[in-house]
C-alpha cells in the first residue's frame, strides 16, 4: 500500500513538472519588452538564489568541497552549463519570436537525438525497432525542411543542446538540485555582469518597467527551479518508463499552445512532418513498453527458481 501512494505521489509530481514546462511559453511572453537575452540573464541570477534558499533549508552543502577537488567534474559541469545556456537563450527566443511550434519540435525529436548520439559517442548498439524510429524520424526532418523552405534549425538546436546536456549530466552523476546550483554558480558572474553592463548603458528593462515587470523577471528562478525539484521528487517514486511516457506531455503542451493559442501556420507539410515524429515516438515507446515488459517476465520467471534454490550448508568451525 505504502509502495502505491509513492507512485502516485511521484505521478502527481511528474505531472507537475512536465506540466508547468509544457505551460511556460505562456511566461516568457510577459516579460516582453526585455529581451532574450536579459530574460537568460535573469533566469540565471534567480535561479541561484531560488536554489541556495533550498540548499539552506535541507543542510546539503557537504558535496561542494568533493567538487572542487574534482577537476574533471568541474569541466564538465562547466560544459554543462554552456549547454544549457544555449538551450535556454534559444528556447526563450523562439517562444517570444513566434516559433513555439518549430521549439515543441526540438524537444518531440530529442529522444531520438539521445538514442543517435548514444550510437555515435557511447557504442550503444540498437535493435531493429530502434534504428526503424530513427530512420523516420530523419525522413521527418527532412519534409519539415520543405515545409519550412530551411532546415528547422530551432528544432535541430534544442534537440542536439539539450540532448548534449543530458549526456553530460548522465557523465556527471550529481543530484539534480546540485547540479542545477553549480551550474548556476558558473553562470552567475557572466549574467549578474551582463546584467550591470545593462543597467549603465540604461538599457536594462528591470527597474524600467515597474514592480511588476521586475517581479516577473525574478520569478524566472522559480519558473527554473521548481519544476526541476518536482522532477526530482517523481524520478525516485516512479519507473523510468513511466518518467519516459510523461516526458511528452511537455512538447504536447508546447505545440498544442503553438497551434491554438499563437496561432501559428501549420501548412500540410508540416502536418506531414510533425506526424512522421509522432510516429517514430511511437514506435520508440511501443518497443520501450516491450523490452521492460519481456524484462519483468524474465525476472519474474527467475524468481522461483531463486527461492526453490537450496540454501548453502553451514560451514563447520575449525578445531
Amino acid at each position: 500500500m505504502k509502495a502505491e501512494n509513492e507512485q502516485r505521489t511521484g505521478l502527481l509530481y511528474g505531472f507537475g513538472a512536465y506540466g508547468m514546462w509544457g505551460l511556460v511559453p505562456l511566461f516568457w511572453p510577459l516579460l516582453q519588452p526585455s529581451g532574450a537575452i536579459e530574460i537568460l540573464a535573469h533566469r540565471m541570477v534567480w535561479s541561484l538564489a531560488v536554489v541556495g534558499v533550498a540548499l539552506l533549508a535541507l543542510r546539503r552543502w557537504a558535496w561542494m568541497g568533493e567538487l572542487l577537488r574534482q577537476p574533471r567534474k568541474l569541466a564538465l559541469l562547466v560544459a554543462a552549463a554552456a549547454v544549457i545556456t544555449v538551450n535556454w537563450g534559444l528556447y526563450i527566443w523562439s517562444v517570444n519570436n513566434g516559433a513555439v511550434v518549430e521549439a515543441s519540435l526540438g524537444y518531440f525529436i530529442n529522444p531520438l537525438v539521445t538514442i543517435a548520439l548514444g550510437v555515435l559517442l557511447l557504442g550503444e548498439r540498437l535493435r531493429r525497432v530502434q534504428w526503424v524510429a530513427v530512420g523516420i524520424g530523419v525522413c521527418a526532418v527532412l519534409v519539415l525542411a520543405v515545409g519550412y523552405g530551411r532546415p528547422p534549425w530551432i528544432s535541430l538546436v534544442l534537440a542536439f543542446s539539450f540532448a548534449t546536456y543530458g549526456l553530460i549530466k548522465k557523465k556527471l552523476n550529481m543530484g539534480g538540485l546540485e547540479s542545477l546550483t553549480a551550474e548556476t554558480v558558473v553562470l552567475f558572474l557572466p549574467a549578474l555582469g551582463y546584467l550591470l553592463w545593462l543597467g549603465a548603458r540604461g538599457q536594462s528593462t528591470f527597474a524600467a518597467q515597474g514592480a511588476g515587470h521586475a517581479a516577473l523577471l525574478a520569478a524566472t528562478g522559480l519558473v527554473t527551479a521548481v519544476p526541476l525539484v518536482l522532477f526530482g521528487a517523481a524520478a525516485i517514486r516512479v519507473p523510468l518508463s513511466t518518467l519516459g511516457l510523461l516526458q511528452y506531455m511537455a512538447p504536447v503542451f508546447q505545440f498544442s499552445l503553438g497551434v491554438l493559442y499563437f496561432h501559428e501556420a501549420m501548412p500540410p507539410a508540416r502536418w506531414a512532418g510533425f506526424s512522421l515524429v509522432w510516429a517514430a515516438l511511437s514506435i520508440l515507446t511501443w518497443d520501450a513498453l516491450r523490452t521492460a515488459h519481456r524484462a519483468r517476465a524474465l525476472r519474474l520467471e527467475a524468481l522461483p527458481a531463486t527461492l526453490a534454490a537450496p540454501l548453502p550448508a553451514p560451514a563447520r568451525e575449525s578445531a
